[in-house]
Order: C-alpha cells, then structure tokens, then sequence
C-alpha cells in the first residue's frame, strides 16, 4: 500500500487487513480460498471494482480459483489481480547465476506458485525455496530486534543456501518480510540482491491501469485513503503503522454483516 500511494497517490484506496484471521500462511487452500472470498466480496460491495490481494498465501491458494469461477457471478466487469506474477515476471532481470531463492510461507511455498511462474517467463531459471513459518509471528510480536528473529532468520537462510551455492537473487515473498530486511541482510552474502515486492507491485499496477483504460476510469481519484481490519482497530493501528510509516486511523468492519463497528 505505501508503495501504491508513493506511485499513484492520485486515486482513492480502500485498505482490508484481515487481522482477526491472519497468518493465512499455515491454513488449508480451502480455508484461505473462503476467507479470501469473503474480503473480495466485502471490497466490491463498497465500491471497489478492482482489488489487489497483497497476501503472497491469499495469490497462491486463491486467486485462480475466484478469477476463474467467482468473478463471472459476482461481475465481469470487476478484477482480482495478485503478487506472484509481478513479480515472477521480472525476477528474471535481477539474477546474473540464473539460481534464485524465494523466502515464504509454508502455504505459498506448498503451492509451487513461484516455481511454476518463473518457469513460464524463465524457463533457464532453477527457483530454490525456503517456508519460513516462525518469521510472520515473530514480526506480528514485535519481536523484530530480539534474539529469536536472529535465530530464526539465520536457520532459514543458511538453509535456502545450502540448496543452491549459486543463488544470487532472493525474494522476500510476503509482505510481513521486508520488515525483517536489516536482520537478513546480517546474514547473507554481498552479492546476493534481495527483492521486495512492493515497488514491483506499484509499477505492475501503473502498467496494468495504462494497458486497460476500461478499467483505470473507474478509478476515483480525490486522494481518499480509508483502512479497514475485521480485529481491533487499536492493534491495527499500532502494527500497521510500522509498517506504513506513519499513524494510520482504522475502522473495525464485521465481514459478516458488511457493517463498519460504530465511532
């Protein structure tokens, strides 16, 4: 989201973190496929006609599905785009070795989402991968400076290193990830390029909105940002603004009842 603003500050944004179900990272495909229904049907019954699942588990175990069967009934003029293919498509650009590294959650590493669609573009290109279950909880905690992200972080990239001497690239492939960006550099080597997603998404989306004016005029633009979670706004706050970079003021929604919590 801080990304999309800083490319495209123009138009206005509605902001869904589903907190109260978060980490999708360890749910089944089934689970992840229905709570990810659920906030795109929430987003489209508030005026959104094109959404961006931001959530690495939430593009690997549900995006297909609802693209393919959901979004004929719930409007064809409506759009569900992902993360994975973004940047699957220009991963290719940063790695000299042709040897990249994906860092992710169980799920999204269970999915084989990254491999396939690197696979498609780069079909030179060997993709290692590495789920890294312990780190969103840490960041969640706030446990980004203590000794158990160390731990953690370090176990998890002399691992993916260990499959692969080659790898010149990796890619944090969650969102929660780059918060840990300063640890994990601690323990790789200089030459690897680390990659986040979310200037690549802000471009891809830049793109996306130029080659589809269809749907770039449905766009609003007064510079209206609202955020919204389905868990306490005042958590929500609190964790989200490390994130964002300065204070935010959220609203609890109920997602059952499509109604905002009273101010």
């Amino acid at each position: 989201m801080k990304e999309i603003l800083k490319k495209l500050p123009q138009y206005d944004y509605l902001y869904l973190g589903d907190n109260a179900r978060a980490p999708y990272g360890n749910r089944s495909f089934d689970t992840v496929y229905h709570y990810t229904l659920e906030c795109i049907k929430w987003f489209f019954k508030n005026g959104c006609n094109l959404v961006i699942l931001a959530c690495n588990t939430a593009s690997a175990k549900a995006l297909r599905t609802i693209q393919q069967n959901d979004l004929d009934t719930l409007g064809s003029h409506k759009r569900v785009l992902g993360v994975i293919r973004p940047t699957s498509e220009i991963i290719g650009n940063f790695t000299q070795s042709r040897q990249v590294g994906i860092l992710a959650t169980t799920g999204t590493i269970q999915s084989n989402s990254y491999a396939l669609e690197i696979g498609k573009k780069f079909p030179d290109i060997s993709v290692h991968q590495e789920a890294c279950p312990m780190w969103v909880p840490l960041i969640e905690n706030n446990e980004l400076k203590g000794p158990g992200a160390e731990y953690f972080v370090k176990k998890h990239i002399d691992s993916l290193l260990q499959k692969s001497a080659g790898i010149d690239t990796i890619l944090l492939a969650c969102t929660h990830y780059p918060l840990l960006s300063h640890t994990i550099k601690k323990f790789l080597p200089r030459h690897i390029h680390l990659l986040s997603q979310g200037q690549i998404v802000a471009d891809s989306l830049a793109d996306y909105l130029m080659r589809h004016p269809e749907m770039e005029t449905q766009c609003t633009r007064d510079s209206i940002y609202s955020f919204y979670t389905t868990d306490s706004a005042t958590d929500f706050n609190n964790q989200a603004s490390i994130f964002f970079g300065e204070a935010l003021d959220s609203i609890h929604v109920d997602l059952e009842t499509n109604e905002p919590e009273p101010q």
